[in-house]
């Protein structure tokens, strides 16, 4: 079946995920990320909100916009089963479906009206910065937590790495004041270890680089842990 109607953006997610590498792989692990939906017209306008305010949480459906031309599988390699194994991509949440449609549960902090343009504030969101927003929902704490349920091969969150920082970053740091919790918030995107999973079951003597706001965080795996080396101004395009 082939549907007519066609979906195009009600907003857009503005966050300080700069880059696909380094976003948590799911919502709510990291809740130092604060952002905004920004609403895309003809749906800017506060009628479309209204009482929106009352819930504490959103589901956000959104388009994996940069994926979209690589297509889909059947079968995918999920990080939790360390890249080896394949399932159904039903069976997991990968970024690369048939439709390319992805959905999130984010913390909402407030709704503002500046000079007539609506905007969401949030937190928790696992979504690239100017990603599309299809379509938003109030989340139902009674019909969408269900007790007991079973979550197959991701029932329990993923194990946190450790996080330092050296002299140099912690330094570097305090050049950067306008970024609220911007320490938290390296420490939990970094704390998911965002490296492909075949990587991690071997040495790994590399300097990887993470994109957050309009800085790049810089960062290596020491024994069981990743040190942040250098927080330095972005290379890469905002």
């Amino acid at each position: 079946m082939h549907f007519t109607n066609q979906i195009e953006a009600v907003a857009y997610c503005r966050t300080p995920y700069k880059q696909k590498f380094g976003i948590p792989r799911q919502p709510g692990l990291v809740k130092s990320a604060k952002g905004f939906v920004e609403l895309a017209k003809p749906y800017n306008q506060i009628d479309a909100v209204r009482g929106l305010e009352q819930y504490s949480h959103l589901w956000l459906l959104f388009c994996f916009h940069e994926n979209l031309a690589q297509g889909w599988k059947p079968t995918v390699r999920p990080p939790r089963l360390g890249g080896n194994e394949k399932l159904g991509v039903f069976a997991t949440r990968s970024t690369f479906r048939p439709n390319g449609i992805g959905q999130s549960v984010v913390k909402l902090h407030g709704i503002h009206n500046q000079s007539g343009n609506i905007c969401l504030e949030i937190s928790g969101m696992d979504l690239l910065d100017g990603t599309p927003i299809i379509d938003i929902k109030p989340y139902i704490p009674f019909s969408d937590a269900i007790e007991n349920a079973i979550g197959g091969i991701a029932q329990q969150p993923p194990t946190a790495v450790e996080v330092t920082f050296s002299t140099t970053a912690i330094q570097q740091l305090t050049q950067y004041q306008e970024y609220k919790q911007l320490r938290h918030l390296i420490e939990e995107v970094l704390a998911q270890d965002p490296r492909p999973a075949y990587k991690k079951a071997k040495l790994d003597p590399k300097l990887y680089q993470v994109a957050l706001y309009d800085l790049d965080i810089l960062w290596q795996i020491k024994k069981d842990s990743i040190l942040v080396t250098d927080i330095i101004p972005s290379t890469i395009p905002c």
